[in-house]
């Protein structure tokens, strides 16, 4: 395995971001280069170790589903090499971890599709039977499949904030109510048809978040990440049952471990910086990326 990547240094590319995970660089005026680090975050701070090998097994995973889910809408690739943009001294950041990309006009908001009660969903209904403003029915419980998908769009977050779930009606007033209500129906096609391939392979798809952006024509496209276990909760169909949270294939061990973690004595706040991981956390985590993305590509 080449060593963990915690951040590209490319200096042939104009960095033009660097988020939680991946960072942009700019090739011309029409093209990306995005680049999954190692890093790995949670409750919105980034961890000071990387997790090695993740940047590659996302990518590789995300390439996978934008394969699964053509003829839904188009998506970002450009079918480029990315070693091709950067230097010779370069290529080992780049290898296995980078996606050549269109540049489009992203939408500012994430497209979440439920299938099941958790998480924040889970919080929401039960305080007002609602999630993002659709009525759901009485007596679910935590981990409930629901009658059908629902689309509970957020807003996108500064980096260190929270992304913030709204209605679609804020939804509306944000983008429109042509392209809200197209990105809604296609998020959950997208959902649904990755959902039932997933099941094959004895994985629920709890939900995801699909982002979505314009081409220079208006077209809406697919970007960045897809169903990686980054952007979805992933739980094994075995262990599925109601009324608990399922043992989960994204990042919920290294969630549970900073749950019991002190800094100075105290519980961590959930603020930077992050306590230092232990090496059986980091190998667990990275275990249970693998493990996903073995179970959906065998």
């Amino acid at each position: 395995m080449t060593a963990a990547l915690l951040n590209s240094s490319l200096t042939s590319l104009p960095l033009l971001a660097r988020g939680k995970v991946r960072e942009n660089y700019a090739v011309g005026e029409d093209r990306i280069l995005m680049i999954a680090s190692d890093r790995i975050s949670a409750y919105d701070v980034i961890m000071g170790e990387p997790i090695p090998g993740k940047g590659a097994l996302l990518t590789k995973m995300a390439l996978f589903w934008f394969d699964k889910l053509q003829g839904i809408v188009p998506n970002h690739l450009t079918g480029e090499d990315p070693l091709s943009v950067v230097t010779e001294a370069e290529r080992e950041q780049v290898r296995d971890r980078a996606m050549l990309v269109k540049r489009l006009k992203p939408l500012p908001i994430e497209a979440v599709v439920r299938g099941y009660l958790a998480g924040s969903g889970w919080a929401e209904y039960k305080a007002s039977g609602k999630v993002c403003g659709v009525e759901l029915p009485p007596g679910l419980q935590n981990a409930s499949k629901l009658p059908q998908p629902i689309f509970t769009p957020a807003t996108k977050a500064e980096m260190g904030d929270h992304d913030e779930n709204i209605d679609f009606e804020r939804c509306v007033a944000i983008i429109g109510r042509e392209l809200a209500e197209k990105v809604r129906d296609i998020a959950i096609q997208l959902y649904q048809r990755a959902a039932d391939y997933a099941l094959t392979k004895g994985i629920i798809i709890a939900d995801t978040k699909f982002e979505f952006g314009l081409d220079a024509d208006g077209t809406l496209t697919l970007m960045d990440e897809v169903l990686t276990p980054d952007s979805s909760r992933y739980w094994p169909a075995e262990s599925y049952a109601v009324g608990s949270n399922p043992p989960s294939y994204d990042k919920q061990f290294l969630r549970d471990w900073l749950e019991q973690a002190q800094v100075d004595g105290k519980p961590w706040g959930k603020v930077a910086p992050a306590p230092q991981l232990p090496a059986e956390v980091i190998q667990k985590t990275a275990a249970k990326y693998q493990e996903a993305l073995e179970r959906l590509t065998r």
